[in-house]
């Protein structure tokens, strides 16, 4: 805040003025994001420059400007800072005594700040300007951000009630709306009660003190509750949502996870597979070696024979010249050949032995080379089928999300039907209205004939008590002559005397007031309707109260009277017209909007019907979607437990086959 201090004495000094010193000790005393100037009396130049700090602000989140005596030139000032700016969230303008101009600042606040959600404009008198008030209201009904309206105190009538109810039926953000201690009366709870069905997001709405009948106030706590039961119901499905949307993907991540480690696994169990058949392979160039070097022993020997029977032919030649000689030799020879032919035999047979065994260890490593080679190939069926049936899987979640689109487009189709109608029963409504509006304007062309007979009379009597009046202001100067020249001896004698004159005048205004009521009584009931009855006798009421404060000013206002007199006439049948058509509005208005309500009742009641089936079908399908899960990982358990079984089987099988092979022996030392 300190850099807020410093910009603000800036900007006051480029300004030519001095900052104020209450404002810099609140400014320094202030904890973060949030300003507090209340009860200090801003002046405008104050304004200004905290307008021009607000709009490049971004760490203010709550402003309070409450009792701080805001000038309409400093509270616009203000307001157009906070139209630019993204971070206030808290606005508190209570007891500035905002009228025509802050009300239309307000409205130009709300058309273009995004960021506000909570306004506080108690002990203001924005209802006293209606136009002002009726531009407040059409950028409260264009506002999508604020979530929280003060009114408390603002002198809202029933006019402004009405432009409340039109901005509350466009309106889709506001939430809490307080209207305690107004002049709303019976026409303006009306208005707000036929607004409310209109209206899903607002769900508390205060209206003490505002002379408001108690079934309107227990409508409005209905359609509160309504309001309130609507906005639960949609939190609670908008969380068994995201629940239910949480547990898809957290399965969709577990069954990708299996899925990977079951691949994991398989291309470990290839990996062995291909170490233990080039170990194999080694194995079996192992053994060709030992073979070979069998054949080349083998050789040897043949080559040793050969030797042999050549030294026999040589010994055989020399034989002949050592006879005696030769029969030892060849006898010895014998024996030498024998012993030779009974050992090569022998190492022939061990030979052909083991080339058997060589042979046989061969097949039997060929055939578990296929034994391993048929399970892998079930693995990778299995694996198929797995990934068929996460297919299928996938296919049935496609298909369920695409029948609850459908039914989401059938209950759209539905709710456009039940518009159509609703706007058909309008249109009928608007025509049986306009008929009843022509035959109501020839009545009331008939009325203002008699009402202009009456006028007439009325302006015969005004004119004989305008003789009374003249000869009562002579009577008045006479006596205030009087009362001027004995002032300092008689006080109180000249107030009862003028008090008596005032009683005098009072009375004639009773008779006067009683000749209207008559007239206005015959108006009445020649139309035969008694509410306009009561509104019109209030109105005379206004009227006569006028009369007397006029009769107080007669002595300033005597060149005035006569057009007076003239307006209030034609003001008061502006009025009677305007209340005779706002009364058949109303009840034309009353009887389609009960059509409505009683509709939009059975509406809601199918809905909410179709939303608890549809509700309890996502569940079962969730349900049986889960089982499906749980028999899908109980299947991939087995199937890795068997697996497990396979690959220590395998394992098992290839170490004893390493163990008890009999050339283990004949394999060179690594």
């Amino acid at each position: 805040m300190e850099e807020f201090r410093r910009a603000y004495s800036r900007l006051c000094k480029e300004s030519g003025t001095e900052p104020q010193e209450t404002v810099l000790q609140q400014l320094h005393q202030l904890p973060q994001g949030r300003l507090d100037l209340a009860t200090q009396s801003l002046t405008v130049d104050t304004c200004r420059a905290l307008g021009r700090l607000l709009q490049k602000e971004s760490l203010l989140t709550e402003l309070i400007l409450s009792d701080c005596m805001l000038s309409e030139e400093g509270a616009t000032l203000l307001l157009q800072g906070l139209c630019v700016n993204t971070v206030v969230r808290f606005l508190d303008l209570k007891g500035n005594n905002l009228r025509a101009a802050g009300a239309e600042a307000l409205a130009k606040l709300l058309r273009q700040n995004k960021s506000i959600q909570s306004l506080t404009l108690e002990w203001n008198n924005l209802g006293t300007w209606d136009e002002a008030f009726a531009t407040f209201c059409g950028a409260l009904a264009a506002n999508g951000a604020l979530r929280q309206l003060d009114l408390r105190n603002n002198q809202i009538n029933h006019k402004g009630a009405e432009e409340l109810a039109l901005a509350l039926k466009s309106n889709a953000s506001l939430q809490q709306l307080d209207l305690r201690w107004n002049h709303i009366g019976l026409l303006g709870g009306r208005a707000l009660v036929n607004c409310l069905p209109s209206n899903r997001t607002l769900w508390k709405l205060e209206l003490a003190g505002n002379n408001i009948p108690g079934d309107i106030l227990r409508a409005v706590e209905q359609a509160m509750d309504h309001n309130q039961d609507r906005q639960t119901v949609f939190r609670e499905s908008q969380a068994r949502a995201q629940v239910l949307s949480k547990e898809v993907r957290h399965l969709r991540e577990e069954k990708s996870k299996q899925f990977l480690d079951l691949m994991e696994t398989i291309d470990r169990q290839r990996e062995e597979m291909a170490r233990s058949s080039k170990a194999s392979a080694a194995r079996v160039g192992q053994l060709q070696e030992a073979l070979n070097e069998r054949h080349s022993i083998i050789n040897s020997l043949k080559a040793k024979l050969q030797m042999t029977e050549a030294a026999l032919a040589l010994s055989e030649q020399k034989a002949q010249d050592l006879g005696e000689l030769l029969a030892t030799t060849e006898q010895e020879q014998r024996s030498v050949v024998q012993r030779q032919a009974k050992e090569h035999r022998l190492e022939q047979q061990e030979a052909a032995e083991r080339e058997s065994k060589l042979l046989r260890d061969l097949s039997a490593a060929n055939e578990k080379n296929l034994l391993l080679r048929n399970q892998v190939d079930e693995l990778e069926r299995k694996v198929k089928s797995q990934q068929e049936q996460l297919f299928l899987t996938k296919t049935e979640l496609t298909n369920t999300t695409a029948e609850l689109k459908m039914r989401a487009i059938q209950a759209e189709e539905r709710l456009e039907l039940e518009k159509n109608r609703s706007r058909q029963s309008l249109e009928d409504a608007e025509h049986l209205r306009f008929k009843e509006v022509e035959h109501m304007t020839r009545h009331l062309e008939d009325s203002e004939r008699a009402m202009q007979e009456r006028v007439q009379r009325l302006e015969a009597a005004r004119l004989s008590l305008e003789e009374e009046l003249s000869r009562v202001k002579a009577v008045a100067l006479s006596e205030r002559s009087q009362a001027e020249e004995e002032l300092i001896k008689a006080k109180n004698q000249v107030r009862l005397e003028e008090q008596q004159h005032q009683a005098h005048l009072e009375e004639k205004l009773q008779l006067l007031a009683q000749a209207r009521d008559e007239a206005q009584s015959t108006c009445l009931q020649q139309k035969q309707m008694v509410a306009d009855a009561q509104v019109r006798a209030s109105q005379l009421g206004l009227q006569v109260e006028s009369l007397r404060r006029r009769l107080e000013e007669l002595q300033q206002e005597l060149s005035n009277k006569d057009q007076e007199k003239v307006a209030e006439v034609t003001r008061v049948r502006l009025e009677l017209q305007e209340q005779n058509g706002r009364l058949q509005a109303e009840l034309t208005a009353q009887e389609a909007l009960k059509e409505k309500v009683a509709a939009l009742e059975r509406q809601l009641k199918v809905i909410a019907s179709d939303h608890r089936e549809a509700l309890l079908d996502r569940e079962s399908e969730n349900a049986s979607l889960r089982e499906k899960l749980r028999l899908k990982e109980a299947e991939i358990a087995r199937i890795r437990d068997e697996e497990a079984q396979r690959a220590s089987f395998l394992q098992n099988a290839v170490l004893a086959y390493v163990q008890g092979s009999p050339l283990r022996t004949l394999s060179p030392q690594k």
